[in-house]
């Protein structure tokens, strides 16, 4: 059945008078008269019964009535489900995260934000070093991801740099350089008879960041026990088993017997970046980028 026809049944039945009902529609009233006969031959029933003063639904009118609603309320729902999803406003999206990218600021500011703004859209959240989320991606697993790198070697997938915070060393707590004043920069070179306890395997963001700003101070770092994660790498770091270099926005962790220190000169940096495949066509993904892009300048700017 035509579907407009439902919709001029409705509105004769909840105005009770054709007249009223063809003004609601912003129609003639002999069409919408014209269309209701149609529905009732059609269905070969009577829907209503003419009245001095307007119609009434008959039995069958009233069984036909409260279906006809359900289901134009159902199409209704279901379109503006589609429409909603066209718009990125609902769907799903997995986010991985990289372990140290919840400290800086920006990264539980843009989620929340993206949550707050699209509460229809799930988001799931993944932790992972470089190297899993490369995996991740390459399995279709994952559809966009805040990391610790400049790039990730996923076939298809930039990375749209966010921010760059400084590196600082993470030290035991009675290590020498850590005696000096809290404001007092060290120097990286200073550090090159200490074990370097590397986060993650080889191809991890902040581990090669570590390395390449040794080699960039004059030396090769003697490689300690390393530590799968950020968490772990300060415990060993507590435990006086060596020192770890760490993006700034970490020293909001406090541990005991750890201690950071800023590095002499420019230093490395520890870039924060979002990745996600190029062209991918998400509307809930765009939507996404363009939130945290947004976000980021607006921090930047702050």
């Amino acid at each position: 059945m035509d579907l407009k026809r439902l919709r001029y049944f409705i509105a004769v039945a909840e105005e009770g008078h054709v007249t009223r009902a063809a003004e609601r529609l912003d129609m003639q009233q002999p069409p919408l008269s014209r269309q209701i006969q149609l529905m009732e031959r059609e269905l070969k029933v009577q829907l209503f019964r003419r009245l001095p003063r307007g119609v009434e639904l008959t039995a069958a009118g009233k069984a036909l009535f409260a279906e006809a609603k359900a289901m134009l309320m159902h199409l209704d729902r279901a379109l503006e489900t589609t429409r909603r999803a066209a718009r990125g406003e609902q769907g799903r999206l997995c986010v991985g995260i990289a372990p140290t990218a919840p400290f800086n600021p920006l990264v539980p500011k843009a989620i929340r934000s993206f949550s707050e703004t699209f509460p229809l859209v799930s988001l799931v959240l993944e932790e992972g070093l470089s190297n899993e989320i490369v995996a991740r991606f390459n399995n279709d697993q994952m559809d966009v991801a805040f990391v610790r790198a400049a790039q990730i070697h996923a076939e298809g997938v930039i990375v749209t740099p966010l921010q760059e915070e400084p590196i600082v060393a993470a030290l035991p707590r009675h290590h020498p350089l850590a005696r000096t004043g809290r404001s007092k920069a060290v120097p990286l070179k200073g550090l090159a008879s200490d074990p370097f306890i590397l986060i993650g395997p080889p191809g991890t963001g902040l581990r090669d960041e570590t390395i390449a700003a040794c080699r960039a101070a004059g030396f090769v770092p003697r490689l300690g026990q390393p530590a799968p994660r950020i968490t772990s790498a300060l415990s060993l770091v507590a435990a006086g088993l060596g020192i770890a270099m760490v993006p700034s926005t970490m020293q909001s962790v406090r541990m005991a017997g750890v201690v950071y220190r800023r590095l002499q000169g420019t230093g490395p940096k520890a870039v924060l970046g979002l990745a996600s495949r190029r062209g991918d066509p998400s509307p809930v993904l765009r939507q996404f980028v363009n939130l945290v892009r947004a976000i980021a300048k607006d921090h930047l700017a702050s």
